[in-house]
């Protein structure tokens, strides 16, 4: 049986994942450099930057047929 994955399925995973790499950026940057400002810019240039690229790869991925396997659901 094929699926589609959403888009709002693929929007929602890119966003969470998201929030968890900002806060990871945001303790290294700020690690270095030990200043709030400077972490803060970074985090958000680059996840927002990083988060439309994401969604992207993954609407491309999801066109690609390679690795995936249909199967049959058995009803019992």
């Amino acid at each position: 049986m094929d699926f589609k994955v959403t888009l709002t399925r693929s929007l929602v995973k890119a966003i969470t994942f998201r929030i968890l790499i900002l806060i990871a950026d945001g303790f290294i940057v700020f690690a270095i450099t030990h200043r709030y400002d400077v972490a803060l810019a970074v985090i958000v240039l680059s996840n927002i930057s990083s988060t439309v690229f994401y969604f992207l790869h993954e609407r491309v991925w999801n066109g690609v047929r390679w690795g995936k396997i249909r199967t049959e659901v058995s009803k019992i």
